[in-house]
């Protein structure tokens, strides 16, 4: 394969990949918009964000290996319709319903895309270092992809209704469908390869068995008898599902793969560091709008350093993996990330300067530890079960957003109710309690007197638990990098030359 050819297919791909991800964020902005235009619940709101990376996560192992047994150039290209065809339900949607819907048809597409973005540059770059900067600049794309999500909301709803935040991908998907069919050549089928639906199934149910809980802890009235009986069935579910897997012979995550410490520790960074870019910008996104005024443009804006630096952080972890190794690579990443979290709490409310360079560092960090992740999952991958690891690298990315959406969106919600106390004797709908969002509409309503002090406590309220989002985070990843032991400087390994078994 021509030069040229390769750095086209890496282009192909990651542009498909961008897409992915800036939908697992572009709603981030547009939530406010979205959430008064649908009349949305607070339920419903976080729903809409929530299932698209569930549904992803839930169904990327199992379409992985189907790559593996079909070819990922097939999977790729079938991801790429169907995501187009999602995309339009998606920006029409009359109600909060459909566009959940739309939602979950977008992911099915997104899980037939992901894991071959991941095999098909593994399996056009074989020279070792190229590929390491291959998927440095997979990774870069990844992380800035999904914090820059925000700011292609901001710039359309600045001109357009919320729904072009959707209709957007369907010339992207067609110039990405059109490069893969002219460029990807298509390898083999391998029809001995066994897909697994049932427990594509099983983790999926899990997955939104796991996300209800988190999500309805947040709420202002829990329904705990439901969640209970919940969470008792989410962990029957994944318990069979690791039993089940442990005794295929190609199961659809190869658990044995944890044995390997360098891809158990990638694995965590992957999720915590998805986590902490999920969770921290829904709440900033939200505060930046909500309770200091920005316009959805304004708050993209503002959040625009993070996403630049990640992306400046991918290829500069594949320089230095080389040099310490992928252990000591992810750790001070992370240690990166976590300092300049705490950075920003400190100056949140003061030096514009100070909270930009805070956020750059962020990202810059978030950036480094996702492509240092990548590597370090897609060096470990056995020969032919490249899809699979693929795979599992992607659902630790999902479900790091996701896990962070379920969470820091029930802090949020949570801190916010506990914070937002009317006076005594007050006459104001107790909804106001239930959401930033719902204050604000109720106050539309209210005398100017009644409506400023409404306003005036959610927004302290709501600052209290955007406060609480960001400790949190912080704590998150500062404490996973410092269980971390510095590892030894270490090579990248040539493909398929480890097989972690």
């Amino acid at each position: 394969m021509s030069k040229r050819n390769r750095w086209l297919i890496l282009l192909t791909v990651s542009s498909a990949l961008a897409l992915i991800v800036i939908d697992m964020t572009v709603l981030y902005t547009a939530l406010p918009s979205l959430t008064y235009e649908l009349a949305a619940s607070p339920s419903e709101k976080l729903w809409i964000v929530m299932a698209y990376g569930l549904v992803v996560a839930g169904l990327l192992p199992g379409f992985g290996t189907l790559g593996d047994r079909l070819g990922h150039k097939r999977t790729f290209v079938a991801g790429l319709v169907v995501f187009g065809v999602a995309s339009v339900v998606a920006a029409y949607s009359p109600t909060p319903a459909v566009l959940i819907g739309g939602r979950v048809l977008l992911a099915v597409g997104a899980a037939l895309m992901m894991p071959a973005t991941l095999s098909i540059i593994r399996v056009t770059f074989s020279d070792e270092h190229e590929r390491a900067l291959a998927i440095g600049i997979w990774g870069a794309v990844a992380s800035s992809g999904a914090a820059v999500g925000p700011l292609v909301g901001g710039v359309l709803l600045e001109y357009f209704w919320w729904g072009s935040v959707f209709l957007i991908n369907v010339p992207l998907v067609a110039v990405s469908l059109l490069a893969a069919l002219l460029l990807i050549p298509a390898p083999g089928d391998r029809p001995d390869r066994d897909w697994d639906l049932v427990g594509s199934i099983q983790v999926m149910a899990g997955l939104i068995g796991f996300a209800y809980v988190v999500e309805e802890l947040g709420s202002p009235r829990p329904p705990y008898a439901v969640m209970a009986a919940a969470a008792v069935a989410t962990a029957i579910i994944l318990i069979v599902f690791v039993r089940r897997q442990l005794g295929l012979k190609s199961p659809l995550i190869d658990f044995t793969l944890f044995r390997n410490r360098e891809f158990t520790l990638s694995v965590i960074t992957a999720i915590v560091a998805s986590l902490a870019i999920a969770g921290t910008e829904l709440a900033l996104s939200q505060r930046l709008q909500l309770v200091l005024g920005y316009s959805p443009l304004q708050a993209a804006l503002y959040i625009l350093p993070a996403p630049l630096a990640a992306f400046v952080g991918g290829p500069l972890a594949s320089l230095t993996l080389c040099r310490v190794g992928a252990a000591n690579t992810m750790r001070g990443a992370l240690l990166l990330a976590g300092f300049s979290a705490a950075g920003y709490l400190a100056c949140y409310n003061g030096s514009l300067v100070l909270q930009l360079t805070c956020l750059a560092i962020n990202g810059l960090g978030l950036g480094a530890s996702m492509a240092a992740a990548s590597n370090a999952v897609m060096n470990q991958a056995p020969e032919g079960r490249e899809g699979m690891a693929a795979s599992i690298e992607e659902v630790s990315f999902e479900l790091g957003g996701t896990v962070g959406i379920s969470i820091f969106g029930s802090i949020l919600s949570g801190v916010y109710t506990a914070f937002m106390v009317l006076p005594n004797g007050s006459t104001v709908p107790a909804a106001v309690r239930d959401s930033i969002d719902e204050a604000l509409i109720v106050a539309e309503r209210l005398p100017t007197e009644a409506a400023t002090v409404v306003v005036s406590l959610a927004h302290r309220a709501f600052d209290q638990a955007f406060l609480t989002v960001i400790v949190v985070a912080t704590g998150v990843l500062l404490g996973t990098a410092f269980v971390m032991r510095p590892g030894a400087k270490r090579a990248p390994s040539k493909a398929g030359g480890h097989h972690a078994h």
